[in-house]
């Protein structure tokens, strides 16, 4: 089985999906059951409806689940796992004060050497209300494991001293929950960023302490680097799965660049189901790759492309193909939903045509022409049925010539002095006419 294990703590960061969408692949390739853990024991940072968000996110990317389960509800296991620990000699009861510890820890920085905890120290603070953590013992030998990605690893015992397992509260931590639950639900490859390498060691510790020996395999994903080069934080508004959607990014324009990033791809524009046919975790590169809003840009136009008119209506909010077919001939100068809304909008907004376009004003042109146009849509004239009639009657109606002419006529019909060819366009929005011939009023 494999898993993916989101925090319900905050937005889902690209970083995390890209991650779900490769433990998703490699399932399916394998023939095994998709699991999504939600890691919620840190109780204090839960963010309440955060999980249901994730769940949404993941249903709409496609990742469809065969099992939920919650990590909180595993407690009972953790801690019957601990006291087994406990009993085979494996783990311990620590009674250092937070106070002490650092104490330690600032010693060790004024002495230049790496801060290590020392078993001797456990019952140096006990009191009779003292209420101990629970702590495993550091690895006697070195741990290694082979990453798919990254290669052979391998960690010193000083690396990996006594570590908590089982807070003062009696909430396992982080690696703790990690490594039981990926024993009871029976894991065996996980895909997930390289800031958890160095859990990595731990949690196959934790596992052989338990007499687990199974081997997992492991690919440590590169982490993403923003567009000024550095880490990608949350402080990037790209980062979060939610914006980019918000933005009018299509889910599987996201999917087709986080596969693609780093990774060598047989084809530039592909599909969920198409990439499980090719799909090989090795071929990811080992370096950090850079996001770039370009490219993913660049991918949602080409799979707009791949939509039919009334695929691309019913994204728009509409029913009527004429309103998908008008938005896919925006995407000649327009990349996301939200840039094609706003295009759609000026068509059927009322025109400002009191403004300067492009430093020039033509709202006496504007007015002249709007009353013939008008005119035009009231009689039902037979020259409104095909552009080249319409334009040479509302020429030889309103007097008006060349650039006097036509850059109210685009004004009128599309709120833009510039865009499309009107030859092109018009074809889609002529049966709109008395929506979209509307003047806006002066304030």
């Amino acid at each position: 089985m494999l898993r993916f294990a989101p925090s319900p703590t905050g937005d889902m960061h690209i970083g995390n999906l890209r991650a779900a969408v490769f433990n998703y692949i490699i399932a399916k390739q394998k023939n095994e059951k998709f699991l999504i853990r939600i890691e919620d024991t840190d109780l204090s940072r839960n963010i309440e409806g955060k999980d249901k968000e994730i769940l949404a996110i993941l249903n709409l990317f496609g990742l469809l689940w065969d099992e939920l389960v919650y990590q909180s509800h595993n407690f009972k296991h953790h801690h019957s796992f601990a006291e087994y620990l406990i009993r085979e000699g494996k783990a311990f009861y620590c009674y250092c004060t937070k106070e002490f510890l650092e104490e330690k820890k600032q010693e060790a920085i004024s002495k230049k050497i790496a801060f290590r905890y020392d078993d001797s120290w456990a019952e140096l603070e006990k009191r009779p209300s003292a209420k101990p953590v629970v702590r495993l013992k550091g690895a006697e030998g070195f741990v290694r494991f082979d990453d798919e990605i990254k290669g052979h690893l391998e960690f010193a015992p000083a690396e990996i001293d006594s570590f908590v397992i089982l807070r003062e509260d009696g909430v396992p931590t982080y690696n703790f929950a990690c490594a039981c639950d990926d024993m009871i639900y029976n894991i065996d490859f996980i895909v997930r960023g390289e800031d958890h390498v160095s859990n990595t060691p731990k949690q196959i510790l934790i596992q052989k302490s338990l007499g687990y020996d199974k081997k997992i395999g492991y690919a440590h994903l590169p982490i993403i680097l923003g567009e000024s080069g550095g880490k990608m934080s949350k402080r990037d508004s790209a980062s979060s799965v939610s914006w980019l959607l918000e933005q009018g990014f299509l889910p599987q324009a996201i999917m087709n660049y986080l596969i693609s990033m780093g990774n060598k791809t047989p084809t530039e524009i592909f599909t969920l189901s198409e990439a499980i046919e090719w799909f090989d975790i090795t071929n990811i590169a080992k370096s950090p790759v850079k996001f770039d809003i370009k490219r993913l840009r660049y991918l949602n136009r080409e799979h707009l492309k791949r939509l039919n008119e009334s695929e691309f209506a019913l994204l728009l909010q509409s029913k009527d193909m004429s309103i998908g077919a008008i938005g896919k001939l925006h995407l000649e100068e327009a990349s996301t939903l939200n840039e094609i809304r706003e295009k759609i909008d000026l068509i059927f907004k009322p025109k400002d045509i009191a403004k300067h376009y492009e430093n020039e004003n033509f709202e006496f042109e504007c007015q002249e022409l709007f009353k013939v146009l008008i005119g035009m849509v009231e009689v039902d004239s037979k020259a409104l049925n095909d552009y080249e009639s319409f334009k040479n009657e509302a020429m030889s109606l309103s007097n008006l010539k060349g650039k006097k002419f036509f850059k109210p006529l685009r004004i009128l019909l599309t709120g833009q002095s510039h865009g499309l060819d009107l030859s092109v366009l018009y074809p889609y929005i002529r049966f709109y006419l008395k929506e979209i011939l509307h003047i806006k009023d002066k304030q």
